[in-house]
């Protein structure tokens, strides 16, 4: 059977402000009204003959994963969390070892989270190829059939043919410049490089051990000694005592099992917010607007919003991006470089470069509306039937407001319930939850004040989600 293995550990700064680590490309419906996890999650059904995926990711996105894949009727064999970022080959070895543990046959599908496919039957006809080309021992990586002479691609070189439109792969190449590209693209026998592959599981930890046995050691003691967590698999830390390097490095570019089939399949790494003009559905003027937008005398813009009314005025070329806290004005020709922006906001401390006024936690979320000297407002959102931890804070007190739905409060050792209009106040030092006991979202105003308005002046006392007794709600 084929696994698919999802790759969502990425962070996204390229695609700034929208993408940020709390909250990365994958996370986000940039191309359709789904997110990118769920639409690649989606492309590889069990209806079309293929496994329950296994995703892996880092733990600050798993209860994002987990519920974005619920939404959509998606349930993974598992979703594995990393203790630390090692790059793609250790992540693609724990899953191999997960997957090997139900079928000693496993092929498996290894697919990043935030990649585009428009012809998603063409893909589907691709991995046939490349499934029978796999089940004679080959590593199949799956090359995109150029467009354009890009230089922001690997490229793979073809050799001798295998069957069925596959070939083996004679070299891997760096992203070129311009003429290289050029003639990659006249020559007709190099593609870029997706970064998807279908192989055995069993031969991929084999190629693994041969080339970089430290990783597959590290992988065997962080899935040996890992635990579950709820719905998850969290890897040991023995996991960070893997090398950090990528699947292509360690492996693609060193064996002689590899194998190329090129697809068609209308493909995009989604890397930039330019490719996303050139996803987007333009008008007659060449602009792509989403969200709220006016537009007058503009050309070629890419213009989204998913806060205030944006109006633009005889522009051309540029991108805005709009959200709750922030507003990105950029040459559409410089938007690669969006990253130095982030870099600049990190090295300020600033939030903006992690996280958006809307944080979401396993129980629902919470947007800050208003911050000031000795006050915080925000909006609060609990799923029906989820609760809050358990906590008391030290050096702030609260004010609640329900303005839908239904709430019950516990307070030290009494319990109350409020309904729409209602309001309870939340004294320093007390020990309180929230729980959403019915059937319709608990929404709610929380008016914050004290010393120290941090999200880390919580203790934790109890929690349903299994999360650290002192962090974040």
């Amino acid at each position: 059977m084929i696994i698919p293995v999802i790759l969502s550990g990425g962070s996204g700064t390229r695609l700034f402000p929208m993408s940020r680590s709390l909250m990365p490309k994958q996370l986000l419906p940039l191309v359709s009204e789904r997110t990118m996890l769920q639409e690649t999650a989606l492309r590889v059904p069990p209806a079309a003959g293929f496994g329950n995926p296994i995703v892996i990711c880092n733990e600050d996105h798993r209860f994002l994963i987990a519920e974005q894949l619920r939404a959509v009727g998606v349930t993974p064999q598992a979703i594995m969390l990393e203790p630390a970022a090692r790059n793609t080959a250790p992540a693609v070895a724990a899953t191999a070892l997960v997957a090997l543990q139900g079928d000693p046959d496993a092929l498996i599908l290894v697919l990043a989270s935030d990649h585009q496919i428009a012809r998603p039957d063409a893909f589907l006809e691709a991995i046939g190829v490349a499934e029978r080309v796999a089940r004679q021992s080959r590593i199949v990586v799956f090359g995109i059939t150029p467009t354009a002479p890009e230089t922001g691609y690997g490229y793979i070189e073809q050799g001798a043919a295998i069957e069925g439109g596959a070939f083996a792969v004679a070299a891997f190449r760096e992203k070129p410049d311009l003429a290289t590209a050029e003639a990659y693209v006249a020559g007709g026998r190099h593609t870029w490089n997706s970064g998807m592959f279908l192989a055995p599981a069993a031969l991929l930890l084999d190629e693994l051990r041969r080339f970089e046995p430290e990783v597959v050691r590290a992988c065997e003691d962080a899935v040996a000694a890992g635990a579950r967590d709820l719905d998850f698999l969290r890897l040991s830390p023995a996991f960070a005592g893997s090398p950090s390097i990528s699947l292509d490095y360690a492996v693609m570019e060193r064996t002689d099992k590899g194998a190329v089939v090129p697809a068609a399949i209308g493909w995009s790494d989604v890397g930039s917010w330019s490719a996303l003009w050139e996803l987007g559905e333009r008008d007659a003027d060449g602009n792509v607007l989403v969200g709220d937008v006016i537009s007058h005398n503009s050309r070629d813009t890419y213009v989204r919003t998913s806060g205030p009314l944006v109006a633009t005025l005889g522009l051309k070329d540029v991108v805005v991006v709009a959200t709750g806290d922030v507003v990105l004005v950029a040459d559409r020709a410089q938007v690669q470089d969006v990253k130095a922006i982030v870099d600049r906001l990190k090295a300020q401390g600033r939030p903006e470069a992690t996280s958006h006024t809307r944080a979401y936690r396993p129980w629902g979320w919470y947007e800050t509306l208003a911050l000031g000297d000795r006050f915080q407002v925000k909006q609060i959102l609990v799923k029906p039937g989820a609760r809050l931890s358990l906590q008391m804070h030290y050096h702030r007190a609260e004010h609640w407001v329900v303005v839908e739905g239904t709430g019950l409060i516990t307070r030290d050792n009494q319990s109350e319930l409020l309904h729409e209009n209602q309001s309870t106040y939340i004294p320093l030092g007390a020990v309180h939850r929230l729980e959403n006991p019915g059937k319709v979202p608990l929404r709610l105003i929380e008016v914050q004040s004290g010393s120290y308005l941090g999200e880390d002046d919580i203790v934790r006392l109890d929690d349903n989600y299994g999360r650290a007794p002192k962090a974040a709600e």
